[in-house]
């Protein structure tokens, strides 16, 4: 429940918008940003007001030309949005947060129990040709891509990979299990919803992992009740639905989608770790 002492948590003033990164939150970041290559003209660039920049679209949702005059131009902002996504810095940045919110929260590093669900997200209107293929959800009815998540006991994100709609929860798996494995060897437990049952997917999951999958089934006489474990991925899901660039589908590419659900996660561990003590 939102109660008051959530929004004192959550209050940003002093912020130029409230989705720009405090001096905390900068200081846990910028240890992890690549410096520039050498040889060639000097980085003459602010990478925190870039970072704000990205930020900025994933908070409001707006295109990158819409940025506000007084942050980087939409060139620069994309330029290193893309960067860090190809060479791996988003996924470090996150890989990083994670073990230290782990460890705030004391828990160990590495979790041994996961959380595995799926989010249909409505596709919004592209020009031009479709760059990475959609997919018609039959049981949402949902024309878009289907956000697929790994999370751990606290919520937090573990992998995602993102494909088209009509793709099964289950055939969806494997590639999802198949990262998470190489990152997080100790998981021993993966609760999942109905959509995972049957022989299909017991055979991915013997198939990516040394792990075995409850099935956390609905009660069809109590429908709107908390289900144990199940409730945690959904949360999850609702945390990343704030950002409103995630809200729907308005990228070309999958990869894409997967950086900014990488950033929302970011930016929920920046706020956890940099959080004053009560």
């Amino acid at each position: 429940m939102w109660k008051p002492e959530h929004r004192c948590a959550a209050e940003r003033h002093g912020l130029r918008y409230p989705s720009d990164l405090t001096e905390a939150e900068w200081a846990m970041i910028a240890p992890r940003i690549p410096p520039a290559k050498r040889g060639g003209r000097p980085r003459n660039v602010d990478v925190r007001e870039v970072l704000n920049a990205i930020f900025y679209v994933l908070w409001t949702g707006c295109q990158w030309k819409a940025l506000p005059k007084d942050l980087p131009p939409k060139s620069t902002a994309h330029y290193y949005f893309m960067l860090w996504q190809w060479d791996g810095t988003l996924e470090r940045i996150h890989h990083a947060l994670y073990v230290e919110a782990r460890e705030q929260a004391g828990r160990e590093a590495s979790p041994t129990a996961a959380i595995i669900d799926s989010q249909s997200a409505k596709a919004a209107q592209k020009g031009g040709p479709a760059l990475d293929p959609q997919g018609f959800d039959a049981g949402k009815k949902v024309t878009g891509r289907k956000r697929h998540i790994l999370v751990d006991t606290l919520g937090l994100l573990l992998s995602v990979v993102v494909h088209p709609a009509h793709v099964q929860d289950r055939d969806g798996a494997r590639d999802l299990l198949r990262s998470a494995r190489r990152s997080f060897p100790f998981i021993k437990r993966i609760f999942a919803d109905a959509g995972y049952q049957g022989a299909k997917m017991a055979e991915v999951v013997a198939d990516t992992g040394c792990w075995t999958i409850e099935i956390v089934k609905r009660n069809e006489l109590h429908k709107f009740v908390v289900l144990p474990k199940r409730w945690i991925v959904e949360r999850t899901f609702a945390w990343i639905s704030r950002n409103r660039r995630l809200a729907r589908d308005f990228e070309r590419y999958a990869e894409t989608v997967v950086a900014f659900i990488r950033l929302a996660m970011i930016r929920i561990m920046l706020r956890r770790l940099t959080k004053p003590a009560p």
